[in-house]
């Protein structure tokens, strides 16, 4: 039951970064004029990338520990969910990454806003599997 514990931890702190990065970080972007908007972005992709991927993984090694321990389907979901984040995140969000890495400041305008905006919505996709996974574990430690 520990490792449940820990797993729903890890799974809420990454939770709500991804929902703080879609519900207040890329509005706020937003605001910014381009150049700005494309700099910013290029820190918090750093800065997420340290906090969020470590978060990934060692909850969906903990929910898998979990599961083993349990063998609560609610438990195996959490752990797909969390899992499922890093498919998805090379697949369909790194190459808007490169895209986007890859801008001179003054290339920034109306397509690297594009581009930020879907990148948003794809990292919305993130948010929704950690809050299936957060949950999954929450829902594996209630009482029957």
């Amino acid at each position: 039951m520990f490792v449940g514990i820990l797993a729903l931890a890890v799974v809420a702190f990454y939770s709500g970064a991804a929902l703080y990065v879609n519900l207040v970080e890329l509005p706020a972007l937003e605001a910014l004029d381009d150049r700005a908007q494309l700099a910013g972005w290029k820190v918090s992709l750093k800065r997420g990338v340290l906090l969020q991927a470590p978060l990934c993984v060692i909850g969906f090694l903990l929910g898998f520990a979990a599961w083993a321990q349990t063998h609560f389907f609610s438990d195996a979901t959490g752990a797909i969910a969390m899992l499922a984040t890093v498919p998805w995140t090379f697949a369909m969000i790194a190459p808007t990454n490169k895209a986007l890495r890859g801008m001179r400041p003054e290339a920034a305008g109306p397509h690297s806003r594009a581009l930020i905006k879907r990148w948003g919505s794809l990292h919305s996709v993130r948010t929704a599997l950690g809050l299936l996974a957060l949950l999954g574990f929450l829902q594996a430690l209630l009482p029957v």
